[in-house]
């Protein structure tokens, strides 16, 4: 079986985002079902795959990641509203037995992602 993790990768201070709070959501039928929470350790990035084992199953997901909240206990002076606040990458998972790593490149200003393994 594969699993599913994630990592913030903080560009602006070029350093992994610590404390950045992640949730999870499954989406089905339009609707948004909250599947895990976690937050980032001191390498970015999360201590327990997101998804392993039973729980990994095909479907489409949404990683929403507390941008905005991160940037502002660093002390970065944003604006208000914040331009990032809640980041959310939508994507799909079209094989249980893959590992699928959603990363998250970031600045108050910008952010990229792509598929890891």
């Amino acid at each position: 079986m594969g699993k599913l993790s994630t990592h913030v990768l903080d560009t602006t201070q070029g350093k992994p985002g610590a404390g950045v709070a992640i949730a999870l959501y499954a989406v089905r039928d339009g609707q948004r079902q909250l599947v895990k929470t976690a937050v980032t350790n001191h390498d970015g990035r999360c201590d327990a795959p997101l998804l392993e084992g039973e729980a990994m199953q095909p479907g489409c997901y949404e990683l929403v990641f507390a941008a905005g909240d991160y940037f502002a206990a660093q002390g970065v002076a944003l604006p208000e509203p914040r331009f990032l606040d809640r980041v959310t990458i939508a994507f799909g998972i079209a094989s249980a037995d893959q590992n699928y790593h959603v990363p998250l490149v970031v600045t108050p200003w910008s952010y990229s992602t792509y598929r890891g393994s």
